[in-house]
């Protein structure tokens, strides 16, 4: 069973953390993603950096072109996956990429690079829903999910499409425009959560602008689970060098007001 749906089954608030491998460099990876756990992550999206991450705001961009700067590797990444998975053998991690470098290394040759390194799932975040059918056939060879996302904009018969695929959780896109970290939760984003669910039983997560404790637990309570990156990304880029006290410190607020809702 993948662990992805072994998690979703306990019912509980998922709490879904996400992070730019090798980023501020890839020798840090590691403690920062055993600090995600240890502080109460639930799901881990492992964002593979890319040169042009279009639907990222400037944190994520900036942590993608550091990465990749200090010396990020493809052979880095599953490595990474891999070390992770050694130290954490139930704790689901997803790998959140551009479909660029996905189609440049080969679909086959990155779903099975993935799956022996130990993820269970894929999120491209640029890969619309009506280009996946030949990717989903490879990825479910692989026992990876492809996690799909419905943005306030999708019109509720895409959505319905959407959903018919949809596997592992549904990402639900909180705001119009990119990541980032944002003063206030989108007025509509409770309202379009609940929307998604009514059309599906997959678990349904909220993302994008979610960044702080209180906003977490505002949204929480309609949605099955709250993803948060840029915040993340941000208090690592802020705190340097010292950074894992003040990244588990947010990640526990976070955490424990998702779970508590």
């Amino acid at each position: 069973m993948n662990r992805i749906d072994k998690v979703t089954a306990t019912g509980r608030k998922l709490f879904v953390a996400y992070y730019t491998a090798g980023f501020p460099n890839v020798e840090a990876t590691g403690e920062i993603l055993d600090t995600l756990v240890a502080a109460g992550s639930d799901i881990i999206e492992l964002g593979y950096p890319f040169s042009d991450p279009t639907a990222d705001g400037s944190v994520i961009q900036t942590s993608s072109r550091t990465a990749l700067d200090n010396g990020f590797t493809r052979d880095a990444y599953f490595d990474m996956i891999a070390g992770f998975r050694q130290r954490h053998a139930d704790v689901p991690l997803i790998v959140f990429s551009y479909y660029n470098p996905i189609f440049h290394f080969g679909v086959e040759k990155f779903a099975e690079s993935a799956a022996a390194a130990g993820a269970d799932g894929v999120l491209a975040v640029d890969l619309p829903h009506e280009e996946q059918a030949d990717v989903r056939p490879i990825l479910d060879k692989h026992g990876l999910h492809l996690i799909q996302l419905v943005a306030p904009t999708t019109p509720p018969e895409r959505t319905a499409k959407i959903l018919k695929d949809a596997s592992g959780f549904v990402y639900q896109i909180s705001l119009r425009g990119v990541t980032g970290v944002r003063d206030s939760v989108a007025v509509d984003a409770s309202a379009n959560v609940a929307q998604t669910k009514a059309a599906t039983d997959i678990p349904v997560v909220l993302g994008f602008g979610v960044g702080t404790g209180e906003q977490a637990r505002a949204v929480a309570p309609t949605a099955d689970g709250v993803v948060v990156g840029s915040a993340i990304v941000k208090c690592i880029a802020d705190n340097q060098p010292e950074h894992l006290a003040a990244l588990r410190a947010l990640v526990t607020e976070l955490a424990e007001a998702t779970h508590d809702s």
